[in-house]
């Protein structure tokens, strides 16, 4: 059964997100247990988790700023992972929706994302705003969404 968990640093779940997160196989994932380990998680900002009966199966978060530096968007979707061995189950879709949902509640009426990625976004509703250079010099691409 899936289940997703909107966690932020006081949750019982945090410490393994992020132990889970650094021993993923996603170059990104020991980037975001540094993050969550650093403290830099703060107000309204959350890590998605999915559950599929009980053990991790992906994440996401949902943060005020991604790696591209000097842009006026907030908030935005970012390290979106999920496990090989649940993929073709659609969880990014529902890691998504449950992170757009939470920022509108939050008052957000757009959200963004930061990927390299053609077409994978695209197919839930974000449509792609511009490229810049991420703070390693890598070409990427923002995208949006309205909620």
């Amino acid at each position: 059964m899936l289940q997703i968990k909107a966690l932020q640093e006081t949750d019982p779940q945090w410490e393994q997100v992020c132990a889970y997160a650094a021993a993923c196989s996603w170059k990104a994932g020991p980037f975001l247990a540094k993050d969550m380990t650093d403290h830099l998680f703060t107000g309204w900002e959350r890590v998605f988790a999915a559950y599929i009966n009980e053990e991790i199966a992906g994440y996401c978060t949902l943060a005020r700023k991604d790696c591209i530096p000097d842009v006026p968007y907030s908030p935005y979707i970012g390290y979106m992972f999920v496990d090989e061995k649940y993929r073709g189950r659609r969880l990014s879709q529902k890691l998504i929706q449950c992170a757009m949902a939470y920022a509108g509640e939050l008052g957000f009426s757009r959200v963004y994302l930061v990927s390299g990625e053609k077409g994978l976004y695209e197919k839930y509703g974000f449509t792609k705003l511009e490229e810049r250079e991420d703070i390693w010099g890598n070409k990427e691409q923002i995208f949006s969404a309205a909620l």
